[in-house]
């Protein structure tokens, strides 16, 4: 009877741990936020090293592995890296505002003098040039040959972006100086990155000032369907 009274306390207490275990892997995914002030902290070169083999163990297609990470600390080239990301995102953003897109965006927005803001640091540019306030700033660029690249880049990045978040530091994912090949050219050329490299993406990570507020998410039953796309695989009544 003790045996059994004994089994069955270690039996609940493993199905105990493993229920706080799935609700951990939620937690982990809602902790993590895009981080644009950070503080004047270092980050160890032991918390780098973690976080760089967290982005080396993604898996990729045929276990090519085509990432290459370029670790940026000297600020003169944080500023570099700054301002290439102010003029991208001036560009993309104008853009979308004289298309009438931005506009469409925030049509919900009634508070006229809030609207002129956000617009103006959209237009400007200054959206993205926060980069060079955090510690250090993580070039991920892939090599041209592999055909995933993208894809396999990606799921780096995710794993980057959530070690740094556990390790209770800040990150945003910044694609501002990559998407016009004039700017990839610039960066290429400042940091010697030869041609058969693609950068794709840029990591402020530091030690945050400010934790933004959760953006809201919409929900799980108005993005699953079943066997077919349009018929939802959970009830969108209790979505709402």
């Amino acid at each position: 009877m003790e045996q059994s009274t004994k089994y069955k306390n270690f039996i609940n207490k493993e199905e105990r741990t493993l229920d706080e275990s799935k609700e951990k892997i939620l937690e982990r995914m809602k902790e993590r936020k895009s981080i644009r002030d950070y503080t004047d902290q270092k980050i160890s070169e032991e918390d780098l090293r973690l976080i760089l083999e967290c982005g080396r163990f993604a898996p990729s297609g045929e276990n090519a592995q085509p990432w290459r990470f370029i670790v940026v600390r000297d600020q003169k080239s944080k500023d570099f890296l700054a301002q290439i990301s102010k003029n991208g995102s001036g560009r993309r953003f104008t853009g979308e505002f004289l298309g009438q897109k931005m506009q469409e965006r925030f049509a919900g927005l009634e508070d006229e003098e809030k609207k002129k803001k956000i617009f103006k640091k959209l237009t400007s540019g200054n959206v993205s040039a926060f980069v060079n306030q955090a510690d250090l700033i993580l070039i991920v660029c892939g090599r041209k040959d592999v055909w995933d690249t993208p894809y396999d880049c990606s799921a780096a990045i995710e794993n980057i972006l959530l070690a740094v978040s556990d390790l209770k530091l800040g990150c945003c994912w910044v694609i501002a100086p990559c998407i016009d090949i004039r700017d990839e050219i610039r960066i290429k050329e400042y940091f010697n990155i030869p041609d058969e490299l693609k950068v794709i993406s840029i990591f402020p990570i530091g030690y945050p000032a400010r934790i933004p507020h959760v953006r809201p998410r919409i929900p799980l039953e108005k993005l699953v369907y079943k066997e077919k796309y349009g018929n939802f695989y959970y009830n969108v009544e209790e979505g709402k």
